[in-house]
């Protein structure tokens, strides 16, 4: 089976999720993210980076300028439906 591909826009997250070792920045985590890890070393996961410009959950977290918008929602297959066609 193949992995499910999260993107992540943060290298540093990518970083101290593949590489287990313990420092001062990975002792606060919450244990719930350790999940992350867990699946990423059984193949269950792949984590990829993903700059923060293309994050298609924007469209659904922000306001977004229009050309934006329409860029991520052609990425998703979304199309613009005209309401004037069901009156």
């Amino acid at each position: 089976m193949k992995p499910t591909v999260l993107w992540c826009d943060n290298k540093s997250a990518i970083s101290i999720a593949k590489n287990p070792i313990q420092h001062g920045r990975t002792k606060h985590i919450n244990v719930k993210f350790h999940a992350i890890r867990e699946a990423e070393k059984n193949g269950d996961v792949q984590l990829t980076y993903c700059r923060s410009g293309e994050q298609l959950a924007d469209i659904l977290t922000k306001a977004l300028p229009s050309a934006k918008f329409n860029k991520l929602r052609s990425k998703l297959g979304v199309l613009k439906k005209s309401f004037k066609e069901e009156c």
